[in-house]
């Protein structure tokens, strides 16, 4: 198998896995958002420690502990991943699925703008019709929900900041999500602790496969995540960015079709917007990517043949 299909096939099963991230933590009732979010902390950390005993991994620790700038930005990213996981799990919980899917598909669009509020990009006139489409999309749906969807727009800015962290710490996907997962153990530890002393703990008191499915939030987190870092490593940005969108597509379906959440004329307007600023926005990159193979062509057609 060539290295671009196994990395469309990891690419794709990652995307599926969080695509259906709605029916697992539906099944995770009557465990609220934060006891969920406290398991899938403690849970990511010993899967991934087991892991990368199993690689012999662990010098990394010793390395990295010496880079102070990195553990600054190690401590930000969990912060906000931890506030990634924190939103969408409560969105889950409180039948707000197709807001979820919201958040992820207006994700590009808010890398996008943080490319130029934060590493001052210069945009092209594509990117900035998108992000015009995407901010009035924002708008009809403030309208609609009668309100801000400010749960989708925690899940896309959270997101894109913590992406913006990992590339420029450039960490390898199991390392990284281990170094993070540790950085909020210490407190998920103790409000499970806390909710065990005051009887609130779920965990062990429904079932045994309710207890195992909080178990498996550790490698329901970590397989995706090593999926993805797989697939990012053998494909191009444009086909990665392509497959992007099947996570929030069939998030999106699980809201309507499975939990048939409402959505109202307005809302599906709102969201037309949406694909229309992400169409606009994925044909300007697959254009700019061939732009650029065929000038690094041409130019190394033109380049001088080294005589002996």
């Amino acid at each position: 198998m060539t290295p671009l299909r196994l990395g469309y096939l990891y690419g794709i099963g990652a995307y599926l896995l969080w695509g259906f991230f709605p029916l697992y933590f539906k099944l995770l009732r009557p465990t609220g958002p934060l006891e969920i979010l406290a398991h899938r902390i403690v849970w990511s950390v010993l899967f991934v420690a087991l892991l990368l005993g199993a690689l012999r991994n662990v010098g990394f620790l010793r390395a990295l502990l010496r880079r102070r700038w990195a553990v600054a930005g190690i401590v930000a990213a969990a912060a906000l991943i931890a506030v990634n996981w924190g939103t969408y799990i409560y969105g889950v919980s409180s039948n707000r699925v197709v807001e979820t899917a919201l958040g992820y598909f207006i994700n590009p669009l808010v890398v996008v703008l943080l490319g130029v509020t934060v590493l001052r990009e210069r945009l092209r006139p594509a990117q900035w019709v998108a992000l015009g489409i995407g901010g009035s999309a924002v708008a009809v749906l403030a309208v609609d929900y009668g309100r801000l969807p400010w749960l989708a727009l925690t899940l896309a800015f959270s997101f894109a900041g913590y992406g913006l962290i990992k590339k420029r710490l450039g960490l390898p996907a199991a390392e990284g999500l281990f170094v993070e997962s540790a950085v909020l153990a210490l407190p998920a530890l103790g409000y499970l602790a806390w909710l065990s002393r005051h009887a609130g703990l779920t965990f062990g008191h429904v079932s045994a496969g309710h207890t195992a499915l909080l178990v498996l939030a550790g490698a329901a987190t970590a397989i995706p995540l090593l999926l993805f870092a797989g697939a990012a490593n053998r494909l191009p940005l444009t086909g990665l960015g392509m497959i992007q969108y099947l996570a929030p597509i069939l998030q999106l379906a699980c809201g309507v079709l499975i939990f048939h959440e409402p959505m109202p004329p307005a809302r599906l307007a709102g969201f037309a917007l949406v694909w229309l600023a992400l169409i606009v926005f994925t044909a300007d990159a697959v254009n700019q990517s061939r732009r650029t193979r065929a000038h690094t062509r041409a130019t190394a057609t033109e380049a001088p043949v080294p005589t002996p």
